[in-house]
């Protein structure tokens, strides 16, 4: 099995570095974990060590600014052909880059994992099922970059809008689609996405739906997401609610 390069962008990660970490160095071969880190201030960086003193292949860079120009910076330290983008607050399924294989064609140049959000003491099967089916949906339109597989040769020379601390991975996308690949969606292929603790915060939930929608509407220029994100928006404060219910219920 071919070993990859992963980028892992991160910032006061500690919440869920650990099992994150864990889940990518059980289903992914690793030539490589490249972090891009915005100055972290918690244990993020005390975890990475450890992680290090037992693997010895990862690789930590300070980086302040975007999202857009972390992900540019962690593509110009890969080595190999195709490479992976996960989030630091994803935990991938169980053979995550055995299962990607398979869509690894030669008209490929990107495969993505579905990512499903986990609200806090929830187990609701149908909501799930409506995650993945909205999931799959949204990156179409949008594209993501939660765990996703990219060749490497399609964005070494990628020039991303600095500013775009949201809809990076959009632009990501549109620019593989131009060199004439394929971006597509790995039916059994998921990642579970713990948002950070503040981003179930209303006030946070709100400033950062409007940043995904200036984002959006600015430089995406995809009109037919915008016609969709208030149903994304609805959905997304549903979570919120469910969430908030859920933490008022008694132990």
């Amino acid at each position: 099995m071919q070993s990859i390069d992963v980028v892992l962008l991160t910032k006061n990660s500690e919440h869920l570095l650990t099992p994150c970490l864990t889940s990518i160095y059980q289903n992914v071969p690793i030539n490589k974990l490249i972090v891009v880190d915005g100055f972290s201030t918690d244990g993020t960086l005390k975890i990475l060590k450890n992680f290090n003193k037992q693997h010895g292949n990862i690789k930590v860079v300070s980086l302040m600014g975007s999202r857009a120009k972390a992900r540019e910076k962690g593509i110009h330290l890969v080595d190999t052909e195709w490479f992976l983008f996960v989030d630091s607050d994803v935990i991938l399924c169980h053979d995550w880059f055995k299962k990607a294989q398979k869509y690894m064609h030669a008209d490929v140049g990107a495969v993505w994992g579905i990512n499903i959000d986990v609200i806090p003491n929830m187990n609701y099967k149908r909501l799930v099922k409506l995650q993945s089916l909205i999931a799959q949906h949204s990156f179409t339109l949008r594209g993501g970059t939660h765990d996703t597989l990219i060749r490497r040769k399609l964005v070494w020379d990628i020039k991303i809008p600095e500013e775009l601390h949201t809809y990076e991975d959009s632009y990501i996308m549109k620019w593989i689609k131009t060199k004439g690949y394929k971006t597509v969606i790995g039916s059994d292929l998921y990642c579970l996405h713990y948002k950070p603790p503040e981003n179930w915060k209303t006030g946070n939930a709100v400033a950062n739906a409007v940043l995904e929608f200036k984002c959006g509407l600015i430089y995406s220029k995809n009109f037919a997401y915008v016609v969709y994100y208030p149903f994304f928006m609805c959905y997304w404060f549903l979570q919120i609610a469910l969430q908030k219910s859920q933490t008022l219920l008694p132990r």
